[in-house]
């Protein structure tokens, strides 16, 4: 092989090496709480097409995504169904300092697949004490902030003593929902960002008052050994703006700014 032919080879390994290189660094790896699973889909798609970086989503549940970055877990950026979890990671050095975002406030319905032979839009809490349901579904609340929420809205709701035999815990919330959904349990108190995903959308809701559980307040934040900090925050910041905010919308999710209308008695039944 002649000195060219080599010089030609290497000069054409070198420009795949770095192509391939550019490729890894435009990715974007996402750490998301399983609530977001179908809006992160669209917000994914969307944001891929405008900016062109690939985003790599795995989901689970916030407290489990807390203790692997504890642990140097290799995420960009953490999407916590509890702004409590990126707010300690910033607190201990792990996240880029101002880069905390609270992106929306979650919300919970009581779910039915649509044979039950309970009528949760109408009996709500009632459904629950029902002889016909036998188990409950609902995030684990020792690691899901959405299973700490159900607990608390049994609770206020007079009825937890009642029914905590009947409940059946999910590693996340995404798990509690496929419990309802293959039979294992006849109802669930699950996120309403699931509850009307077109696979969940044929089943009964009664979408729980904002004022029965404390709010589930769901925070951003890029995390200090992102190795696509850039990406990173370019992704944030779609999340913010009226484009990323309307996907949110779109799945159940409200913001800050009106919980507080909600509380006051303005939330859907």
């Amino acid at each position: 092989m002649t000195c060219f032919a080599k010089t030609i080879i290497l000069a054409s390994f070198s420009v795949l090496l770095s192509a391939a290189v550019c490729a890894q660094r435009q990715e974007i790896r996402i750490a998301a709480a399983t609530d977001l699973k179908f809006a992160m889909e669209e917000l994914s798609e969307t944001f891929e097409k405008q900016a062109g970086s690939k985003v790599n989503t795995t989901y689970g549940s916030s407290g489990n995504f807390f203790a692997q970055m504890h642990n140097g877990a290799p995420f960009d950026l953490f999407l916590s169904a509890d702004i409590e979890y990126p707010r300690r990671l910033e607190v201990a050095g792990l996240a880029e300092p101002g880069t905390l975002y609270e992106y929306a406030v979650g919300r919970i319905v009581i779910w039915t697949p649509p044979q039950a032979r309970v009528d949760v839009t109408s009996q709500a809490w009632k459904a629950l004490l029902d002889a016909s349901v036998k188990k409950i579904a609902i995030a684990n609340p020792e690691h899901a902030p959405y299973g700490r929420a159900a607990v608390a809205a049994l609770q206020k709701a007079g009825i937890y003593e009642s029914v905590k035999n009947k409940l059946v815990y999910g590693e996340n919330i995404s798990q509690a929902a496929q419990f309802v959904q293959s039979g294992n349990a006849q109802a669930g108190i699950i996120a309403l960002s699931l509850a009307i995903s077109p696979a969940m959308r044929s089943g009964k809701r009664w979408e729980i008052p904002v004022d029965m559980h404390p709010a589930l307040e769901q925070g951003a934040i890029v995390l200090k050994k992102a190795g696509n900090k850039s990406a990173a925050r370019a992704f944030l910041e779609f999340v913010k703006a009226p484009a990323g905010r309307a996907i949110l919308a779109k799945y159940g999710f409200e913001f800050p700014d009106n919980v507080e209308q909600l509380e006051k008695g303005t939330h859907r039944h």
